[in-house]
């Protein structure tokens, strides 16, 4: 009976964890691209500042969008040498769509941070949409 008892126990042990499967998702990054961010957009007016904590050469920017459409509002990009780039980008981006390629330089350069002003789309309720921030790294030709 004990035998009966613990083979039970332990089939039900490998059961459970072979059930078990990690909360995190996995997401398909195209060669050559970095996922620098990702953020919560709340429904109201959202301020996020994203800081770059890396010494990466990198010549574009763009963001995916998944769950909610965003509206946004202003973007601004400051590189480690106090320039700034402000793409107009006044619009409503799709939910699950990446954004247009914002072109950084052929060079490459250096991001500080980056400064996104935007909102979720749609009721409170539908939940929130998230943003994903990705940057080309500078590969030099030899």
């Amino acid at each position: 009976m004990f035998t009966l008892l613990r083979n039970c126990g332990i089939a039900l042990s490998v059961v459970s964890l072979l059930s078990c499967h990690s909360s995190r998702r996995s997401l398909g990054i195209e060669e050559g691209w970095d996922l620098l961010a990702e953020k919560k957009v709340n429904h109201v007016r959202d301020k996020d500042i994203i800081e770059v904590k890396n010494r990466t050469l990198y010549t574009a920017l763009r963001f995916k969008v998944e769950d909610r459409d965003i509206r946004l509002n202003e973007l601004k990009i400051y590189f480690d040498n106090g320039d700034k780039l402000e793409p107009n980008v006044d619009e409503t981006l799709a939910s699950n769509q990446y954004s247009r390629v914002i072109d950084l330089g052929r060079e490459g350069r250096y991001i500080d941070h980056i400064e996104f002003k935007y909102r979720s789309v749609g009721s409170v309720v539908s939940g929130r949409a998230t943003v994903l921030v990705m940057a080309r790294r500078y590969y030099r030709d030899y």
